[in-house]
């Protein structure tokens, strides 16, 4: 039975198993080499949940793409963080200069030609913190020697750097069909497909030859051992693989989705993975950036008990990575298509060699980079990376829109540099004086404020002239949009106080709401705050101001709430006593303890102190700045050990 042509936006399309309607009447579109502008990017969703979802969900408006570097991100807040990436800032400035964009490969190959002194995040949010300074100092240092080989000597001494630049090809591939509604197109990666099917008389043939059936849920008996063996291993699969930062990860999945029916009758999809294993070591200091072999290089050996840990770490994941690879050699070598991520030096030398017996090699045809921003290498990662290219992506364009802003590309591409230069200053205007004075009053008031500065917020707003309902500058700010006057700031920050003089004194709108929409009562945070709204309004009276509007609870007078603030302490000085008792108690109880001890040796019945416990213990009666130092030594002795282990046992360690 044919489905009807709403029915394909009904659920997750995956390329390999695609409807028998779509893919009879699918073509590719004519001008596909243009980036839509918008994408849906369902990578949530696993291939379980191909169960009916509603169109809005397989259609979006916002663009999650960046154009200049030709990748498409999940969410908007990857886009931000791309967006402060040396990828993407390298790209900027080379197109600034007239110059192409150039791939991520490409420029981590730049870079660890350069030097090793990016860390292995590759926007994976792992906690390798990078500083932006030396963010800087490597873009610095890039450019500072592309201009050295681009001068050359008087004689011709260097060469002209030729950087390999990329295709410019967007990583999507745009097809629509007549099922479809109008304005809407159907994306797949274009790294799923080789050079010869990328052709456009040859990519619908490869689409079609590329359909799997579903494996059902069964198992084949082996003859030798009896042990069960999945179809699935000798089906068409990928090899996924991630390292970066210390992470390690890699998984071999099938390409036939699992089939089974839910109670309901209902068809359910499932990833088949056929192996996975990720290994975890201490290879890169935080804050510090890039492998301790690559610090060693440019700075020298290092001589701490950390360093040498981590130079043993490195090794180890080395080991271990290859020694994984060669396990998984047959399935590897059988795989349709390998994706790896590895960035750095250190990184590509642990999976490409060259070393004996090697599994991954640079030049095999079917090696793959992942053409879409990743996060820490995970299992998880790797699964949501997987269902991203298998997933066939919904977009619906304007065409009047993409013609327009196509026209205006090719205007801004006639004009000189200069010109590029003047319109990229006028998106930075100057500030006016009004919004200086505005914006030195924001700091000042903001600063008085979060001190609980009560006499001396009054004092500045009368001196300057200012209203009590101030609107902080700039508006544009998440902390100004939270909290966009002296009321909301001081709610929002606990200062009851300061919440009182404005009320009481200054006369401080309780109705005013911030960008939010929300008024100051409600962001407050604890019962102290709130409660100076409720003595405000019983000292101000009903008809002050609407308090209903200002969402401020039934008023309270100034002894009922000291009485309440009375009682509070009271219970809390009474639990502070119990405390104080019971830890008394536990004190002589010890002190008995360790009395009959010394007495009798071991006293029957009595459970021996654990190793936390001991160190509790002497640790008691010490001031924070000691038991830091304390815990420093005793780390530093346990450090020492183990290098004296790993070493053989020979000498006592460092010297310290």
């Amino acid at each position: 039975m044919a489905e009807k042509p709403n029915d394909l936006l009904q659920r997750p399309l995956y390329v390999f198993d695609l409807p028998h309607e779509l893919l009879m009447t699918i073509h590719l579109k004519d001008d596909t080499a243009l980036q839509p502008l918008s994408c849906e990017i369902d990578s949530e969703r696993g291939l379980e949940s191909h169960s009916a979802k509603s169109p809005q969900e397989n259609l979006t408006v916002a663009s999650r793409a960046c154009a200049l570097c030709g990748i498409s991100f999940l969410d908007l807040s990857e886009k931000r963080s791309h967006a402060k990436s040396d990828w993407h800032r390298y790209n900027l400035k080379e197109k600034l200069k007239g110059h192409k964009p150039i791939q991520e490969t490409e420029f981590e190959k730049l870079v660890g030609d350069l030097t090793e002194s990016i860390s292995g995040s590759e926007t994976s949010g792992s906690d390798d913190g990078d500083d932006g300074n030396r963010k800087d100092n490597t873009l610095t240092a890039l450019f500072q020697m592309q201009a050295k080989l681009d001068e050359g000597g008087p004689e011709g001494e260097h060469e002209p750097l030729k950087r390999k630049r990329g295709s410019g090809c967007p990583p999507l591939l745009w097809f629509s069909t007549p099922f479809a509604p109008p304005n809407t197109f159907f994306g797949i990666y274009r790294a799923l497909f080789t050079e010869v099917e990328q052709h456009p008389s040859n990519i619908v043939g490869a689409i079609r030859q590329k359909q799997l059936k579903p494996a059902q849920k069964k198992q084949t008996q082996n003859d030798n051992n009896g042990v069960p063996l999945h179809p699935s291993m000798t089906d068409p699969h990928f090899f996924l693989c991630m390292i970066g930062g210390g992470h390690f990860a890699a998984m071999i999945i099938s390409l036939t989705p699992k089939v089974s029916r839910k109670a309901n009758g209902v068809e359910e999809r499932q990833a088949l993975v056929i192996a996975h294993k990720t290994f975890h070591r201490y290879t890169t200091r935080k804050k510090q950036g890039g492998s301790q072999s690559a610090n060693d290089s440019s700075k020298g050996p290092a001589h701490s008990a950390g360093a040498g840990i981590r130079r043993y770490n490195e090794a180890a994941l080395e080991a271990e990575v290859r020694a994984l690879l060669s396990e998984w050699r047959d399935m590897i070598n059988t795989s349709m298509l390998k994706f790896v991520r590895a960035t750095g030096t250190t990184n590509r030398k642990t999976l490409f060699g060259p070393y004996d017996d090697q599994v991954l090699r640079l030049n095999d045809p079917r090696y793959r980079s992942f053409p879409f921003s990743t996060r820490r290498a995970t299992q998880a990662e790797l699964m949501r990376a997987f269902v991203e290219l298998t997933r066939m992506k919904v977009s619906r364009i304007d065409e009047a829109a993409v013609q327009a802003s196509t026209a205006d590309e090719v205007k801004e591409e006639g004009k000189s540099p200069k010109t590029a230069t003047a319109k990229f200053k006028q998106l930075n205007p100057e500030v006016s004086k009004e919004e200086e004075v505005a914006i030195h009053h924001t700091s000042q008031l903001q600063a008085l404020i979060r001190r609980s500065k009560a006499p001396a917020v009054l004092s500045y707003l009368s001196n300057n002239s200012i209203p009590p309902d101030f609107a902080f500058h700039p508006l544009s700010t998440q902390a100004n949009h939270h909290a966009s006057t002296p009321l909301h700031l001081a709610a929002s920050i606990n200062s009851a106080s300061v919440v009182t003089a404005l009320l009481m004194k200054a006369g401080a709108n309780p109705t005013r709401l911030n960008g939010e929409g929300r008024p100051p009562f409600d962001i407050a945070g604890d019962r102290a705050t709130r409660d100076a709204f409720r003595v405000a309004r019983f000292e101000s009276g009903e008809s002050r101001w609407n308090w209903e509007a200002a969402h401020c609870p039934p008023p309270l007078s100034k002894a009922e709430a000291d009485k309440r603030d009375e009682s509070a302490k009271l219970e809390a000085e009474k639990v502070e006593s119990h405390r104080r008792k019971a830890e008394l108690e536990r004190l002589k109880l010890d002190a008995s303890t360790d009395m009959s001890k010394r007495a009798t040796g071991k006293a029957l019945g009595v459970v021996e102190r654990t190793g936390s416990e001991i160190r509790e213990q002497e640790a008691r009666g010490l001031t924070p700045d000691m038991r830091t130092k304390l815990e420093r030594e005793r780390r530093a002795r346990a450090a020492e050990e183990r290098i004296r282990r790993m070493t053989g046992g020979g000498g006592a360690g460092a010297g310290r």
